[in-house]
């Protein structure tokens, strides 16, 4: 049966950035399946938009660095201030003209599950190759996302990897492995987590290449006991062990649930969607696949449930009106003031999301924002064409009926019904302005 149009709305809502009326309609002739089927075929892993020149350029290394001058020194770190501005301005152009949103949206998803910052890690090229690595494995193999991501020479600063050595072994890589990437809290005991960092020693990255390498000198080669398993265990035996662990699949499918469903997870389908992705490897487009056929992903009563995130807001908001693409750097500002700032997230734990995206001053910042985006104001007026239908994405807007308009606008009835005779302008205005239209 071809979906309706709510449906196929709610479908673009949690599935790419919200969908126009025609891209809406598109949808509607799929049924189910066929629509979790078009959205999974993504023939690329790869970002289409032109990286910055830097990107494989190396730190200096601490013996060139410690004869500089302070005037070379303020340079230095003026120029890597710029860089990660340019950073995030490159992925917000990616979010803002990628042709598969899904392939974005589940890259996002893993920058906010495996962590790592500009302000910790300060190399902006190690930054974007996590990135690209996410990307590349978004949709893939979690137990390859995993191994590589264990490696990544941004997560090997992150988390202090560098300088985890057998004379002083560094639990911080250990602790968030099992808390934050694989089990959660209360699936481990502090004796393993002391035992695996005994097995990350001497993983470090070589500053001469940039790659990965293991420390022989630094590494402690002894017995070690984790999850009641003993023997010399080197990292990637930790990582393996991880991975039989059951909890893990329930893990990454209550995180995937509260993303793509809602966030009270059903503990039976939990359960047997985790032991299906466990079954098929870990792959992470077969769990998507099953996770967006349940019957709970389509109920009316999940949608618009969730909060749509700043960078959700504003990608979708510029993408639904075809707003202007050059002005990054204004929403590089806005997201970081609405509390999600692209590769700097706060803390390992990574933004919390739900309803800790509002607070009093976000949500004034969220309406100052749409309605500057509505009214022109944000790059001059056309970003106002756009909305009041002469920009050639934002036509619908003019020509649909105020019915559909609201329909694809907003999740479910607005808090404040529009007046009969409100005139368009005015109408789209307070339908944006909503604050139904913060959820999806």
């Amino acid at each position: 049966m071809s979906l309706t149009f709510d449906e196929a709305r709610h479908f673009l809502s949690r599935t790419a950035f919200g969908g126009t009326p025609e891209e809406i309609r598109r949808v509607m002739q799929l049924d189910r399946a066929a629509a979790v089927e078009q959205a999974l075929a993504i023939p690329t892993n790869k970002a289409q938009t032109a990286p910055p020149a830097w990107i494989h350029r190396l730190p200096p290394l601490p013996r060139v660095r410690k004869h500089w001058s302070q005037a070379q020194r303020k340079t230095f770190h003026e120029g890597l201030k710029a860089d990660g501005q340019e950073l995030k301005a490159w992925w917000y152009r990616e979010l803002l003209s990628s042709r598969y949103p899904l392939l974005e949206r589940m890259t996002l998803w893993w920058h906010n599950h495996f962590t790592s910052s500009l302000h910790k890690v300060k190399w902006p090229p190690f930054l974007y190759q996590q990135n690209v690595l996410l990307r590349l494995y978004a949709l893939g193999s979690f137990r390859t996302l995993l191994n590589a991501i264990s490696k990544n020479p941004a997560m090997l600063l992150y988390l202090d990897t560098q300088s985890n050595r057998k004379e002083h072994p560094n639990e911080n890589f250990s602790r968030e492995l099992f808390e934050l990437f694989t089990l959660g809290e209360g699936h481990y005991t502090e004796q393993d987590i002391k035992e695996a960092a005994r097995a990350f020693t001497g993983w470090h990255l070589d500053f001469h290449t940039g790659a990965f390498r293991v420390d022989l000198r630094h590494h402690d080669d002894g017995r070690k006991v984790v999850f009641g398993k003993s023997g010399p265990f080197e990292g990637g035996d930790i990582l393996s062990l991880t991975l039989e662990q059951p909890q893990v699949a329930r893990y990454i499918v209550g995180k995937l649930w509260r993303e793509f469903i809602s966030d009270r997870p059903d503990s039976l389908e939990v359960e047997r969607l985790a032991d299906a992705f466990r079954k098929k490897n870990y792959e992470i487009a077969g769990l998507l696949q099953d996770l967006l056929l349940r019957p709970q992903f389509w109920a009316p009563e999940n949608r618009g449930v969730l909060i749509k995130s700043p960078v959700e807001l504003i990608v979708g908001t510029t993408r639904l009106f075809n707003l202007p693409l050059e002005d990054t750097l204004q929403r590089i500002a806005i997201a970081r003031r609405l509390g999600q700032d692209l590769f700097d997230p706060p803390n390992v734990k990574g933004w919390p999301g739900g309803t800790r995206w509002i607070t009093t001053s976000t949500l004034l910042d969220r309406t100052q924002m749409l309605h500057r985006a509505i009214r022109g104001h944000e790059t001059g007026h056309a970003h106002g064409m756009a909305v009041m239908g002469q920009g050639p994405g934002g036509l619908w807007l003019a020509t649909e009926p105020i019915e559909v308009v609201q329909a694809t606008l907003l999740p479910f009835s607005p808090v404040q019904s529009l007046m009969e005779a409100e005139e368009r302008g005015q109408a789209v205005h307070q339908l944006v302005l909503d604050p139904v239209y913060q959820l999806k």
